[in-house]
């Protein structure tokens, strides 16, 4: 048996897989981030662990062989700040990936050069040396105490075996590796006021990390096991799809939106806002497109508007069925909360043009899946200027189950897009392969293979044409509306 767990910004899930990769059962686990001030997101760690007993206890109770558990892969939510003191205590709560109080920490880093030469990456707001900086700056009875900084999967790495230790894939979202080396860089350590020895321990992903604490592993009645280096989120998420190799990715609807394409080398391009991260397995690098508000700009008009976001859509489905409407003159700039690719602009916000007497509600639902699709052609765009292959993608997400949107999608990317055959294929499968993997010794090639599909949805040839021509003037649409806000 093989455990994997997601922890995510709002809840931690454990999944159970046998030796096959089959799914054998899964447990949830819900908390909340804090807000305490404007910009500002915090987690308390102890959460994370009371989340994680919970779904172990869940698992143990519906699963009797769970006492066969061999390998253990922890996936997160990346470039969040854990502070542990000499004592291994938690210093402060956890800032985390969404939290954008070091705007200013992180413009001030980027504009050394070393910093996207060495990283491969735009120094955001979000990710975690400029977290440390203004720590340093606005806490620093704190900082001076920091003995380890570790990501929220390398905390729960921590808890399962006592040691400090962290994988590639998640700590290339921290501007303190360097992401082609594939090692902690001094140098941008240095910048932030950092040492290398307040670093976890490197591994893959898909290597060992360490074995199970001899106490939980009494606790939890199993014997010898492997925990995995593990993965950021995404990362997981494409071992979880199958998505190792050029020429495969994924599209994921969620709250924010990802355009996800495996590399089989590292090309770098900082300068499109584009990340570029290790992958969790050797040798292999991803690079992914960010949008800030995808189905979270639906949720944003759901809440305007007083109808949730099926009652939004399921019109202009029940209208079309499987063809696909022609661009609608409103349109709509998906950035509620700013925008990383490829504008890179946190202050950006967005806009409806084109409103009439006329515009209907249909309309303003079309303008935002319109202008969330554009977004992700914006990734697109930047993907395929570094030589990315852009071929059938599988969709995953909330935002996947409205074929209409993934038929605009298909459409303004010009790609298909699968949508797999349910079972599992998120994060915890990633996670739970990768321990896999480490326990067993086994490819993560012949491991991480792509789901079944249950349906492919193509483009429409008919409206390429003039969804091109609204892709265009959304691309001329930004300056403009940046100009005037």
């Amino acid at each position: 048996m093989y455990l994997g767990i997601d922890l995510g910004t709002s809840g931690l899930r454990a999944l159970l897989i046998d030796g096959q990769g089959r799914s054998l059962g899964a447990a949830e686990a819900h908390y909340k981030a804090v807000h305490p001030h404007a910009g500002w997101s915090e987690q308390d760690p102890a959460e994370w662990i009371a989340a994680l007993d919970k779904a172990v206890a869940t698992l143990r109770a519906a699963h009797p062989e769970f006492t066969a558990l061999k390998g253990i892969g922890v996936a997160g939510h990346m470039h969040g700040a854990t502070l542990l003191d000499a004592g291994n205590q938690v210093l402060r709560p956890c800032i985390l990936w969404n939290d954008t109080r070091s705007h200013i920490e992180a413009a001030e880093l980027d504009a050394l050069a070393e910093m996207r030469a060495l990283s491969a990456n735009i120094v955001f707001p979000g990710f975690t040396a400029p977290k440390l900086v203004w720590v340093a700056k606005n806490e620093p009875e704190i900082f001076e105490k920091v003995s380890k900084v570790l990501l929220p999967a390398a905390y729960l790495n921590w808890y399962l075996t006592g040691e400090h230790v962290a994988d590639m894939s998640d700590s290339a979202g921290t501007s303190w590796l360097d992401v082609g080396a594939r090692d902690w860089s001094d140098t941008l350590l240095a910048a932030s006021g950092m040492r290398a020895g307040q670093m976890p321990r490197l591994v893959e992903g898909s290597a060992p990390a360490g074995h199970l604490r001899a106490d939980l592993a009494q606790a939890w009645g199993v014997g010898d096991v492997t925990v995995a280096g593990g993965a950021g989120d995404n990362a997981a998420s494409a071992c979880g799809i199958g998505a190792l190799s050029e020429g495969q990715g994924f599209v994921s609807l969620g709250t924010s939106g990802v355009l996800l394409a495996a590399r089989d080398g590292f090309a770098p391009a900082p300068e499109t806002a584009l990340h570029t991260f290790c992958h969790a397995v050797p040798d292999r690098w991803y690079q992914m497109g960010v949008m800030l508000s995808a189905t979270d700009s639906l949720n944003w008009l759901s809440t305007i508007t007083g109808k949730s976001p099926r009652a939004l859509v399921e019109p202009l489905e029940a209208t079309w069925h499987e063809t696909l409407p022609p661009p609608g003159r409103v349109r709509f700039l998906p950035y509620l909360s700013g925008e990383r690719t490829p504008h890179n602009d946190a202050a950006i916000r967005g806009s409806f043009t084109g409103l009439g007497t006329d515009t209907t509600v249909d309309d303003m639902v079309l303008a935002v899946l319109t202008g969330v699709a554009f977004g992700l052609r914006d990734s697109a765009e930047a993907l395929r200027a570094t030589g990315a292959e852009l071929g059938q993608l599988f969709a995953i997400g909330g935002g996947s189950a409205s074929t209409l949107w993934l038929k605009l999608i298909a459409t303004v990317l010009g790609v298909p897009l699968a949508k797999p055959q349910g079972g599992e294929f998120g994060a915890a499968l990633g996670a739970a392969r990768l321990g896999l993997c480490a326990a067993t010794g086994a490819d993560p090639a012949q491991v991480m293979t792509p789901p079944a599909i249950g349906a492919l949805i193509a483009p429409d040839p008919a409206l390429a044409g003039a969804y091109e021509s609204a892709y265009q003037a959304f691309r001329a649409a930004y300056p403009a509306i940046r100009s005037i806000q």
